[in-house]
């Protein structure tokens, strides 16, 4: 295992990215088509904001129970703004962070996903699926 290999390495760098206009029945339909639990929020190139699947969850058990239904239902959504159920206080890391430097910082908070910046843009993302994944290539 390297000691100082880069978050870089591990992190997903075609990030898929939902505009602060965007609705939250377009957030749970790209959630459902990627398989995907995070994503950030951008306003032009800049990052202001993370969705994750479970922010949808907390507002509506429409779709709790099969999450493999394309279908959304639409009614709780239409109540709330992507930026009213978004996380906006975000910690990021650059790519240059160390992944054991992003293995500390997601061990010790509540959150599963980190939008990583370089120079005030979001160039990838890095979640704990991809630290358990570089894990498991290392045995």
């Amino acid at each position: 295992m390297k000691k100082r290999a880069p978050i870089s390495d591990i992190m997903t760098k075609k990030v898929i990215t939902l505009n602060h206009t965007d609705d939250l029945e377009t957030a749970e339909r790209i959630f459902k088509s990627k398989k995907i639990r995070h994503i950030p929020v951008v306003s032009g190139e800049k990052i202001i904001g993370m969705l994750s699947y479970t922010d949808l969850l907390r507002i509506s058990f429409a779709d709790a129970v099969d999450e493999d239904e394309e279908n959304v239902d639409t009614v709780v959504y239409n109540m709330f703004t992507i930026e009213q159920v978004m996380a906006k206080n975000l910690t990021s890391v650059s790519s240059t962070t160390t992944i054991k430097e992003v293995a500390e910082i997601l061990a010790k908070k509540e959150f599963h996903a980190l939008p990583v910046v370089d120079n005030n843009k979001l160039v990838g993302i890095v979640t704990t699926t991809d630290l358990i994944n570089y894990l498991l290539e290392q045995f």
